[in-house]
Parts: C-alpha cells; sequence; structure tokens
C-alpha cells in the first residue's frame, strides 16, 4: 500500500536534520523497562528504528541480539558510526512489511506513531506474525487526539485496545509515569503479548 511517508519522504527527513522527534538518547520509560528484562539472549527488532539509541543501550547492557529496521538508510549509517561494533547483519535497510524473521520481543518507540494511519491494521497484524510464540511488543505509544496531520499521529487506549486485541494479550497498557518532560502526559506504556 502506497503512503505518502515513503523512503524518499524519511532519508530528506534525515538529510535535513528535520528529525524533532529524536531526543538524542534512549528514553526513560524504555530504559526502565530494559533494566527489568533478565534474557539477555532475546532476539529483539526495533522496526523504523531511526538513529536507534535503544539498540544502542541495550548492547552496551549486555544484550547480543538486537536487530534495527529502517527505510531510510542515513539513520543506520549514524547508528554505525556511533557504535562501529554493531553487526552489519544486524541493521537492515529495508520494509517493515516485507520483513520475515521471527522475533523475541519487538520495540515501539515512534514508529507506530509516523506511520500514515491507514497502515495501522496492518502494523497489529504484522507485528503478530513477526513475534514468536509468545512474543511481546512493548514499548511506547502517544496518547492524544488522532490528527490528519503529522507525523507524529496520535491515538487513544480505547482505539488501541480495538486495534490490537485480535492479535495479542493486553498485559499492560497505562499512562507513563516517567515519560521526558515535552511528551509528559502524552504517552502510554504497553507489554503486549501474541496470542
Amino acid at each position: 500500500m502506497k503512503t505518502r511517508f515513503d523512503k524518499a519522504y524519511w532519508e530528506s527527513k534525515y538529510s535535513n536534520e528535520a528529525t524533532g522527534w529524536d531526543i538524542g538518547y534512549a528514553s526513560t520509560p524504555l530504559t526502565t523497562y530494559f533494566e527489568q528484562l533478565t534474557n539477555k539472549k532475546l532476539k529483539i527488532l526495533i522496526p523504523g528504528g531511526g538513529n536507534c539509541y535503544e539498540a544502542e543501550y541495550l548492547v552496551g547492557h549486555g544484550f547480543k541480539n538486537i536487530f534495527v529496521i529502517d527505510i531510510a538508510e542515513q539513520p543506520l549509517r549514524n547508528l554505525k558510526t556511533r557504535f562501529p561494533d554493531f553487526p552489519d547483519n544486524h541493521l537492515i535497510h529495508g520494509d517493515f512489511f516485507n520483513h520475515t524473521e521471527k522475533y523475541d520481543l519487538i520495540l515501539e518507540q515512534t514508529f507506530f506513531c509516523a506511520l500514515d494511519p491507514v497502515l495501522r491494521k496492518k502494523y497489529a497484524e504484522k507485528m503478530a506474525n513477526l513475534l514468536k510464540e509468545n512474543g511481546k511488543l512493548a514499548g511506547l505509544l502517544f496518547d492524544f487526539e488522532l490528527t490528519e496531520e503529522g507525523p507524529p499521529f496520535g491515538g487513544s487506549s480505547s482505539a488501541y485496545l480495538q486495534l490490537f486485541t485480535h492479535y495479542f494479550t493486553i498485559k499492560k497498557l497505562e499512562r507513563c509515569y516517567n515519560s521526558i518532560q515535552p511528551r509528559a502526559g502524552r504517552e502510554l506504556f504497553f507489554i503486549f503479548e501474541k496470542k
């Protein structure tokens, strides 16, 4: 399905440094979650990873099986420049919706909100397909009114429940208590387990 947010759109965002969503580090709600993960062997995917400070954080804390996929090549190069030892074959330049590997955990951080809302059902289905049995999708979703203008596009708990419950058991969906200041009161932390 063709949308206005294609590879050229995202490449231009990075080449023009129009990356207002990029905070320069892994956000507190995610690092708090990462600190609770005890299995360092988890196979983890970060889709639409951008500059992917989350991958850098995880590898720096002993996780070995981290993969990043992005439709834009520049942020993958940026990660490799910052973290030269990051395995090349774990940096996937491609379309998430064409990806076919299986994972224990997929992390959501500003990917869902950057997609054209017409892709949301396809996103939920694809996430379920990429997860192994009992795999989890976890991370952050924005909690503000869905807008026509974006990215980011908003959403609400009730809309997310309606979208994801067909594919996932909702383990957690709650307002973040530890968002960074610009996102305070506008983020939901979630853990969804594949049905």
